[in-house]
C-alpha cells in the first residue's frame, strides 16, 4: 500500500475522524508488545521501526551483521519475508528462491549473512541456532512479542519523523510512542530534516540515546550514472528518499515513478518503463530491493532487470562506536547471565542426594 500522505501533515480532520479505530489499534499493539516472549538460547538483536513505512531498517540490520562478523560472531538474519508466499521457516537459498518466495529483503540480506524467513518468529530462531547462529539480526519485529530480544533499535527516518503522530490508520505510528519506548534501547535517526527534533524530544523523554545516521549512495554507482538522463523508479516504503539520494549525488534524474512498497512489477509497467527509456534515451535506475524483484524474471520485467542500474546505499554514521558499542556489550552482559545461570544449575544438580538404584522385591528374588 502507499502512505496516505495526511499521515505525513498536520493532524486533521481525517485523523481525527479516525480516532477511535486508531485508539483501538494502539490498544492491541500495546497489549500485544508487552506479552511475554520465548527466550532463546544465543543474543537476539532487532532492528524495528516506530511507525509504518521505510526507514531504513535494511541498511541497518545489514551494518550490524557486518560488525558482528568482525567480531567473530556467526549472525543469522530473521525476517518473516512481507511479499513471500514462503511460511517458513526456511533458509534462503538465493539460487532457488526467488522474490515472490521468500520477498525482496531476504534477498538482499542473504548477500551479506544467512537468512531465515520464518512468520513464527520463535521456529525462525531455532532453525538459525540448529544452522550454527551464534546471534540472531531480526529485520523489523519491534511489535512482535514471540522472541525476547536482548537489544531492540527504533529505526526513524529524520526527514518524516513521526508525520502526524497518530496511531494508524490515523497516521504511521504502530501505537502511541509511550506504549513503545519501553522496549527500545537505541534510537537511530536516518537522514536530517524537519523531523529529527521530534525524534530526540521524545528519546529524550524516555531517556533512550539517538545515534544520527545516513545512507551514502556507492561512489563506484554514481560515477557509472554521471552524465546519465534517469528514469528512477522505485517500489519501496519512501520512494522519495530514493530520489533524494539520487539528486543529491549530482545526477540528472529526468523522470521519477513511485510504485507501493514491495510492489510485484507486472509486465506493462516494465514494457512502459523500457519503452520510454528507448524512445527519451533515459537510463532506467532503480533500487536493490526493486532491482530483486525484477530478476529472474521473464519477458519485459527480465528485460528492465537486464538493462536496469542499482543505485547500492551504506549506512554510515556520525558515531558507530556508540552503538557498536551497545551491541557488543549487550551480547557480553546476556552471556555472563547465561553463564551465572549455568553455574548456579550447576550447583543445584550437584548438590541432589545421589540417587539409588534398587530392584523391586520381586525382580531380586528372581536373581
Amino acid at each position: 500500500m502507499r502512505d496516505p500522505r495526511f499521515w505525513w501533515r498536520e493532524a486533521g480532520i481525517v485523523s481525527s475522524m479516525l480516532w477511535p479505530i486508531a485508539a483501538l489499534y494502539s490498544a492491541i499493539t500495546a497489549a500485544r508488545m508487552a506479552r511475554k516472549g520465548w527466550q532463546a538460547d544465543i543474543p537476539v538483536i532487532c532492528v524495528g521501526n516506530f511507525t509504518l513505512g521505510g526507514t531504513g531498517k535494511t541498511p541497518t540490520a545489514i551494518a550490524l551483521a557486518g560488525w558482528l562478523k568482525t567480531e567473530g560472531e556467526t549472525p543469522f538474519m530473521l525476517t518473516r519475508g512481507y511479499g513471500g508466499k514462503l511460511s517458513g521457516p526456511v533458509r534462503v537459498d538465493p539460487s532457488l528462491h526467488r522474490a515472490e518466495d521468500v520477498g525482496d529483503e531476504p534477498l538482499l540480506l542473504a548477500r551479506h549473512a544467512p537468512v531465515i524467513v520464518s512468520r513464527d518468529r520463535a521456529a525462525g530462531v531455532k532453525l538459525a541456532i540448529a544452522s550454527g547462529a551464534s546471534v540472531i539480526v531480526m529485520d523489523d519485529g519491534l511489535q512482535n512479542p514471540s522472541v525476547v530480544k536482548d537489544l531492540s533499535i527504533a529505526v526513524c527516518d529524520g526527514r518524516r519523523g513521526f508525520g502526524n503522530a497518530c496511531v494508524f490508520p490515523a497516521g504511521p505510528l504502530r501505537a502511541k510512542l509511550a506504549r513503545q519506548f519501553p522496549f527500545v534501547q537505541a534510537v537511530l535517526t536516518i537522514g536530517d530534516g524537519a523531523g529529527m527534533a521530534a525524534i530526540k524530544e521524545a528519546a529524550r523523554s524516555h531517556h533512550v540515546p539517538v545515534v544520527s545516521g545516513r545512507l551514502v549512495p556507492d561512489a563506484r554507482a554514481v560515477e557509472g550514472l554521471t552524465g546519465q538522463k534517469i528514469y528512477a523508479f522505485a517500489g519501496i516504503g519512501d520512494p522519495d528518499k530514493f530520489f533524494a539520494t539520487l539528486t543529491q549525488a549530482g545526477l540528472t534524474v529526468t523522470k521519477r515513478e513511485s510504485f507501493p512498497d514491495h510492489h510485484p512489477y507486472a509486465e506493462d509497467e516494465a514494457a512502459r518503463i523500457l519503452a520510454r527509456c528507448e524512445r527519451e534515451g533515459l537510463m532506467p535506475v532503480t533500487t536493490e530491493k526493486d532491482w530483486v524483484r525484477l530478476s529472474g524474471a521473464s519477458g519485459a520485467c527480465g528485460r528492465l532487470a537486464a538493462v536496469a542500474r542499482i543505485l547500492p546505499v551504506s549506512l554510515k554514521l556520525s558515531d558507530e562506536e556508540a552503538l557498536r558499542g551497545l551491541l557488543m556489550r549487550t551480547l557480553a552482559a546476556r552471556r555472563s547471565a547465561q553463564m551465572k545461570i549455568s553455574a548456579t544449575e550447576a550447583t543445584a544438580a550437584a548438590s541432589l542426594p545421589a540417587a539409588t538404584h534398587t530392584l523391586p522385591d520381586d525382580r531380586r528374588s528372581s536373581i
